[in-house]
């Protein structure tokens, strides 16, 4: 896995799906955060302590750390122990203690990322970035709250998709078909398992 973009264009991009995550969290009912998410089998604090779980890797991998922990894995059983109590808090502590680990020649370091081998930092970044979008949307919906994906990433995030995913349990599911002049946050969402139109709650 590969990225062409230049790292100032890289951490731009991951500025904003960071920030569209916290606005999505941030409009979630303290009372839905243990209720069902469009994620099967998770609920949607769940969620926040896998994209929580997904910072503490980045930190690790910026700072040449080892990273054994799998709590927050893709399809761990119980990822909201991540996030116990305050979890808009929780998150973006997180995110802080990520944050402080980048910079641009940071990105640049060569890093092994299971199962995409030794990729460079700024790589895993791009990754994060589609799976944040993915995860913004899945706690809004599964709390019914509206959301509308930052669109200057989601065609790059769909063209990432497209390249490198990997369906499977505890991955993602299979496409689910959309309309023919469905648009681009639809494709999206679709291409990654997702079903827009089904209700969560």
């Amino acid at each position: 896995m590969t990225t062409t973009a230049r790292p100032t264009a890289v951490l731009d991009e991951y500025a904003r799906a960071l920030d569209g995550f916290d606005d999505a969290l941030a409009r979630v009912p303290a009372e839905a955060l243990d209720g069902p998410s469009a994620c099967s089998e998770w609920t949607i604090r769940d969620v926040v302590g896998h994209v929580v779980w997904g910072q503490d890797l980045l930190a690790a991998l910026a700072q040449g750390r080892p990273h054994h922990d799998r709590t927050g894995a893709p399809g761990a059983p119980a990822p909201g122990v991540l996030v116990a109590g305050d979890a808009v808090t929780g998150w973006r502590r997180a995110r802080a203690r990520a944050d402080a680990t980048l910079d641009e020649p940071t990105l640049g370091r060569v890093v092994t990322v299971p199962p995409f081998g030794e990729i460079p930092l700024a790589g895993f970044v791009t990754l994060l970035v589609t799976d944040l979008l993915a995860h913004s949307w899945d706690v809004a919906h599964g709390a019914g709250v509206g959301i509308q994906l930052d669109p200057t990433l989601l065609d790059g995030a769909l063209g990432w998709s497209r390249g490198h995913i990997q369906r499977g349990p505890g991955a993602i599911g299979p496409e689910v078909p959309v309309p023919a002049d469905a648009d681009l946050q639809a494709r999206f969402l679709g291409f990654l398992g997702r079903d827009a139109a089904r209700p969560v709650r």
